[in-house]
């Protein structure tokens, strides 16, 4: 399941003595091949054998995804959710399709022990019918023991913080939530208890950065001590996207190497999201800082100095990136001109085949009909493709909702909102499922039509109409 590419420039490189370049090594890993179901969503856990072969510490980390061939496929075609790369069953690093680097401060490093048991934790998603294959890569600079460098390092280890807590820590952020600003913090906002950390020794916070889903504009990471509170760092997010934030073309701000924060036995860290719900709902969000922590460390009090300083990106706008979407017509019907029909036979509309069984804009025929259904009444749906472990959503989109598919078209921006949640089956707390198949539109709905795609599935697109009771 795996494979090691550069073996013979990594033997190179163990053999050489880089003094004058600080001991640092890069190292380059290519997990798989990892094969991707047609519209894969799903978790996985496996062991993970590349690592380096010799003790010493990590300084760097940078991640990607690629195919076979070395190209890197697009966000709106395949997308890296999250993956998240475990020591002794411990977060170590992790990447989301922002793919930001990660850096340890001058000095400081990962300790690294070749008896340390690797595993991977990824959820890649297909966003297409279509079977995949594809590599999570990554890099990264070590210094290996022995070296000077090396016998000066400083250990760091890797703090987990994140809003929710679970092995999928995620929120939704309403449209229309979070005041006049129609800004919405999680969980400040929405009457959730904050997910604490509380610091087990005296030491330094020395590095940290946020993640974020589409409409997320920062992170807020803040430390609590005695009854006081303050913002540690602000991590935001830049996107390049020209319709704003509404999409995965966006990089997180990271704190400048220099940042040092003292920190307690006692002190309470945590985090809170920021999401905007202007133009859309945003299911399935999340809000995680991982953390550089050096226990005993030392930094600056963060209730005398303000470390609350501005941050830096890793890197621009990335060419995976480009498929923007909603810019040209795909032939789809306006739903708003087709007649309606009854839905025939058990009553529920079916998903099957990536298809949504009545109303589906691609079809054609009696199929593309839209539903009809009486206004107090709702209409069914159920995923048939849930056996084969397929997930799928029906989620209001602003009418026609037939523009060409991206990373930032469709959005869940329908007249009104209404979304299923992720219908299909898996572990509870370990997958966007919601373990049940079938879902049924809200009953006060106005007449009208309404048009929904999958969120998992972006080019699905489907309507229905509402009817008056006579």
């Amino acid at each position: 399941m795996t494979r090691l590419l550069l073996a013979a420039a990594l033997f190179t490189l163990l053999l050489a003595a880089p003094a004058a370049a600080q001991d640092v090594q890069t190292l380059h890993y290519e997990y798989g091949p990892v094969e991707i179901k047609p519209g894969q969503n799903t978790i996985e856990l496996e062991e993970n054998a590349l690592k380096p072969a010799v003790n010493g510490w990590i300084t760097r980390f940078t991640p990607n995804l690629v195919r076979k061939d070395g190209s890197v496929p697009r966000v709106d075609v395949i997308h890296l959710h999250h993956g998240v790369w475990l020591k002794d069953l411990q977060p170590l690093f992790a990447a989301g399709e922002e793919k930001t680097t990660i850096s340890a401060p001058p000095g400081h490093g990962w300790r690294y022990l070749t008896s340390d048991k690797w595993h991977m934790n990824h959820m890649i998603h297909n966003l297409t019918p279509t079977p995949e294959e594809v590599y999570i890569t990554y890099d990264i600079d070590f210094v290996p023991d022995g070296t000077p460098a090396a016998a000066a390092m400083t250990e760091i280890q890797t703090v987990w913080l994140d809003t929710v807590g679970g092995a999928y820590p995620v929120f939704d952020a309403k449209r229309g939530t979070g005041g006049k600003d129609h800004r919405t913090t999680y969980p400040d906002e929405a009457g959730a208890l904050p997910n604490g950390w509380t610091v087990p020794e005296d030491g330094a916070l020395v590095g940290t950065a946020g993640h974020l889903h589409p409409g997320g504009l920062w992170t807020d990471l803040t430390l609590q001590r005695d009854g006081r509170t303050t913002r540690l760092f602000r991590s935001k997010a830049k996107y390049y996207e020209p319709a704003g934030a509404v999409s995965w073309d966006v990089s997180m701000t990271v704190t400048p190497p220099d940042w040092r924060v003292q920190v307690r036995r006692g002190d309470v860290l945590s985090v809170s999201g920021t999401y905007d719900t202007r133009k859309a709902s945003w299911y399935e969000s999340m809000a995680i800082m991982p953390t550089m922590f050096d226990p005993g460390g030392t930094g600056n009090d963060p209730f005398t100095v303000d470390v609350d300083v501005e941050g830096q990106v890793t890197h621009g706008h990335l060419p995976e990136n480009d498929g923007h979407g909603g810019s040209r017509l795909t032939g789809l019907p306006d739903p708003r001109e087709l007649l309606a029909r009854p839905v025939g036979g058990s009553g529920k509309v079916a998903i099957q085949g990536f298809v949504y069984g009545q109303g589906d804009l691609s079809s054609v025929g009696r199929a593309g009909r839209p539903a009809r259904v009486r206004r107090g009444r709702g209409l069914a749906f159920v995923n048939r493709d849930a056996k084969r472990e397929i997930f799928h959503t029906i989620t209001a989109c602003k009418a026609p909702c037939n523009r060409s598919t991206g990373i930032a078209y469709p959005l869940a921006n329908g007249k009104v909102d209404f979304d299923s949640g992720t219908l299909g089956f898996g572990p509870k707390g370990f997958t966007a499922a919601v373990n049940r198949d079938t879902w049924t539109t809200p009953k006060a709905l106005k007449v009208g039509t309404y048009t929904y795609f999958c969120r998992v599935h972006p080019f699905m697109r489907g309507a229905f109409k509402v009817k008056p009771k006579r």
